[in-house]
């Protein structure tokens, strides 16, 4: 497979793994804050963005073979990965497939015991996410509508690298067939994995998540307690494009032990 990355830094390596429907650029404001101290490198995920969008291979053993096959291809490993939602769960499964190539994990608004009512409302809207949309301006209306604490920059920045020129007008990169599959792949329990994490890893949440529930989190915690978990005050889902300098801090803070 091609990887299209974006990199910046030198230093310890950090691999960022970007959410559902998103992509490596929503990464930008976190890799410059910690670029003065780490290698980092941003992709874009299978079905997502620039990358290519198979009929299928969008299980946990698909992705976290692809973040392998990149630190392998890269040279550089071991490296810290650091997943958000969907990212979260590849980093965590990339690890239990090859403790050499990943040293430590950072997941940040997805654990195992996610529930199926979450899933199934993002299966629907996945399902439902493709559409053409007349200007720029339309998208960032619609981005905003739906993410309402996202700030300004970043509802920009995502009209302006999540869709590209289409039918006289603009689509998602994402292709909604594959996301569909990408969710249903997060059905897929990876419990186990957590549980044999063999590296150091952290959990950061947004205090107002609406996929992390608290019960998911104890759920969580009581398969391994010893790992530590942040609360990121006043974010939601979208901890890395709400609070990007929090998440920086906490990714340095973390890494550079």
């Amino acid at each position: 497979m091609k990887f299209y990355v974006s990199e910046a830094g030198s230093g310890p390596f950090i691999v960022l793994l970007h959410g559902m429907m998103s992509s490596m650029a929503v990464w930008h404001p976190v890799m410059r804050a910690l670029a003065d101290k780490f290698r980092c490198v941003a992709f874009d995920q299978r079905g997502h963005g620039l990358n290519s969008k198979p009929a299928d291979g969008y299980t946990a053993q698909d992705y976290a073979g692809d973040v392998l096959a990149l630190i392998e291809a890269l040279g550089a490993g071991p490296a810290v990965v650091v997943g958000h939602s969907l990212g979260a769960r590849n980093a965590i499964v990339a690890a239990g497939m090859n403790q050499t190539g990943v040293k430590a994990v950072v997941a940040i608004d997805y654990v195992p015991f996610v529930e199926k009512e979450v899933l199934d409302g993002l299966e629907a809207r996945v399902a439902a996410s493709d559409r053409l949309y007349t200007s720029r301006a339309e998208i960032e209306s619609d981005i905003h509508a739906r993410l309402p604490k996202l700030p300004p920059e970043a509802v920009r920045l995502r009209a302006n690298t999540l869709f590209g020129e289409a039918d006289g007008g603009f689509r998602q990169l994402a292709s909604a067939e594959a996301m569909v599959l990408a969710t249903r792949g997060l059905r897929e329990d990876f419990t186990d994995a957590f549980r044999s994490l063999a590296c150091p890893a952290l959990i950061l949440c947004g205090a107002q998540s609406n996929v992390v529930s608290e019960h998911a989190l104890e759920a969580t915690r009581g398969v391994r307690p010893d790992i530590p978990f942040v609360r990121v005050p006043d974010a939601d889902h979208f901890v890395i494009e709400e609070a990007p300098s929090f998440c920086a801090s906490a990714i340095a803070d973390f890494a550079g032990r």
